[in-house]
């Protein structure tokens, strides 16, 4: 972990990610388990990305997901199940996002337009991340 002379906190995140790495390891059956990375926010202050969660309350056949915007991007993390029979892909377009997995998609509207040229999505060990970059506003 890099740590930074000028943040008093890199000391207790060193410790704090020692200690997760310790329960993770005694946790039963967890003989291959590793942590591969987390994130600590210990404040919201405004112009910072913030975070919200859909999909998961909305119907039984929403594919749940979290959105996370910064001034730049917007980041849509999806969760696919397990027992998907076919790749599931994202349709992205100006202002909505469709998530689909076999039979199923969930929509996304966006509030700011996406430049679809320069977004794109990955799907890697049962995870769906969608980067998708904002138009600039030259106002």
């Amino acid at each position: 972990m890099l740590t930074n002379p000028n943040n008093p906190y890199d000391e207790v995140f060193g410790n704090l990610s020692k200690i997760v790495e310790e329960i993770v390891r005694n946790m039963p059956e967890a003989e291959h388990a590793r942590v591969i990375g987390y994130t600590i926010v210990t404040r919201h202050v405004p112009g910072e990305p913030g975070t919200f969660t859909g999909g998961a309350n909305s119907g039984d056949d929403d594919i749940p997901y979290e959105v996370l915007e910064s001034d730049t991007h917007i980041f849509v993390t999806a969760a696919i199940p397990h027992n998907a029979q076919y790749a599931p892909y994202a349709d992205i377009q100006t202002n909505v996002v469709r998530i689909c997995i076999d039979d199923h998609s969930t929509t996304i509207e966006l509030d700011k337009p996406i430049d679809v040229i320069h977004s794109m999505y990955r799907v890697h060990r049962g995870v769906m991340d969608i980067t998708l970059r904002k138009v600039p506003d030259y106002r």
